[in-house]
């Protein structure tokens, strides 16, 4: 279980958590930590987890300690103290009585340790408080939604005894859900600085007639660039409102297509991360289409541990869609250096799988021209174009000049006729290879 794949209010916790040890409780405080981690991971909990309020019972400040009458010091004397100390023993008692029984930094020390387990027991008592209230606050812009929590004037929101009605498309509904009242069918994103305005958010009906006018003016060529801020503002009415519903998936996943069909991975790994969490909710989609997705983007970042996990956790029905077959056959041809198959699901990949690919695809040309190479004296242009699935012979040869490999017995001739020579093209693609697709670097990735 890799900490790079665990969601980031749980490395904000634990970073947290490693903040309160000390040399007494250190020990006994990262046993429980990993515990509580491996119970959630176990439960595939990481990420619906409210880590915020897990609390760690080595870390809570131990009570304070009772204080011993003076008859039970007396006694206590008597039995393990020599005679000859007996005095003593009885005169620094009545001291210390008199001064209040504990020294005043003693005093302050427990002062401090009650006003802290205080503070921690207020903080249990809000974490029990939104449990029983079904509250799940979002964090979808960056910072949790504890603005809808207090009033604009900054304090806390009172409201009658009168709960409002409740919206079927919320799930957690609650008298502290904004609803909008907003009539614009378009409106450009503005990342939020402020405690959201019901006028500048749109209503669930608008954001309906909003996405019908969106798909329409896609297909009429619209700019991406317009077409994606006017889908984040559509996106952020949606999460401020705490709308997740099968529209809510809609949105995502239509996002997601536009911004794979440009190479936006930005913003499709980001509607990517949310798809994950509104499926685990149990809302219908299209799962099996979006979880071959992220298998190949798995094996663009070439993220084996994750990969491995995730493909553990298909279910049957997952595996026996279509689509989620050819990304794990995808997987096994990659893992096994087939490149033959490798390219031939390339020109057949189901939905928007070839979109995704094309992210790797050079990186296992460059792989299968290493091969190659080493098993070859020489190649014609035509079978490298129609092995590697290259479009077009003169794609076939701008490759090979962008990769320092062209190589040709006869240069002079047409591409119809060029021969690759193999040997002195093995050892620059190799460097190209170190150089260009060791280390790989996604995009937006969550």
């Amino acid at each position: 279980m890799s900490s790079e794949s665990w969601p980031p209010q749980l490395k904000e916790w634990v970073a947290k958590c490693l903040g309160q040890m000390t040399d007494a409780n250190r020990a006994e405080a990262q046993a429980e930590l990993k515990q509580v981690i491996a119970d959630a991971f176990g439960a595939k909990t990481l990420w619906t987890t409210d880590w915020a309020g897990v609390q760690l019972k080595s870390l809570l400040p131990k009570p304070p300690p009772t204080l011993i009458s003076t008859s039970n010091l007396k006694r206590k004397s008597n039995e393990y103290i020599p005679a000859s100390n007996k005095k003593t023993k009885k005169t620094s008692v009545s001291k210390s009585s008199a001064a209040g029984a504990l020294d005043p930094v003693d005093r302050a020390a427990l002062d401090r340790r009650a006003a802290r387990f205080q503070r921690e027991h207020e903080l249990e008592r809000q974490k029990n408080w939104r449990q029983t209230n079904h509250h799940t606050p979002s964090s979808s812009y960056g910072h949790t939604n504890s603005h809808v929590f207090k009033s604009r004037s900054g304090t806390p929101a009172t409201y009658g005894d009168d709960e409002p009605e409740t919206n079927s498309n919320v799930p957690n509904w609650d008298r502290f859900t904004i609803v909008g009242t907003s009539t614009e069918i378009f409106k450009d994103y503005l990342r939020l600085t402020s405690e959201p305005k019901p006028e500048q958010i749109r209503p669930y009906h608008v954001l309906q007639e909003t996405l019908n006018q969106l798909k329409k003016k896609w297909r009429e060529k619209a700019t991406y660039n317009w077409i994606c801020s006017q889908f984040k503002s559509l996106r952020q009415d949606l999460t401020v409102q705490r709308i997740k519903n099968e529209f809510t998936v809609t949105v995502y996943e239509i996002h997601a297509r536009m911004a794979l069909e440009v190479g936006d991975m930005v913003e499709y790994n980001q509607c990517q991360a949310m798809l994950r969490n509104l499926y685990e909710l149990g809302i219908p989609g299209k799962v099996e289409e979006f979880t071959a997705y992220r298998i190949l983007m798995l094996l663009h970042g070439r993220n084996r541990s994750d990969l491995n996990l995730y493909v553990g956790q298909l279910t049957e029905r997952h595996k026996s869609d279509p689509a989620v077959r050819h990304a794990l056959s995808v997987q096994r041809a990659v893992a096994m250096g087939n490149y033959h198959a490798l390219f031939d699901l390339y020109l057949n990949a189901p939905n928007m799988g070839a979109y995704i690919m094309d992210h790797f695809i050079d990186r296992e040309r460059i792989r299968a021209l290493m091969v190659m190479t080493k098993a070859y004296r020489t190649l014609q242009l035509s079978f490298i174009q129609n092995e590697l699935a290259f479009e077009t012979l003169a794609a076939t040869r701008e490759f090979l000049d962008e990769h320092r490999a062209s190589f040709f017995q006869n240069p002079n001739s047409p591409d119809t006729e060029k021969v690759l020579d193999c040997k002195p093209a093995g050892a620059p693609l190799a460097t190209v290879f170190e150089e260009k697709y060791r280390r790989v670097q996604i995009k937006g990735a969550v």
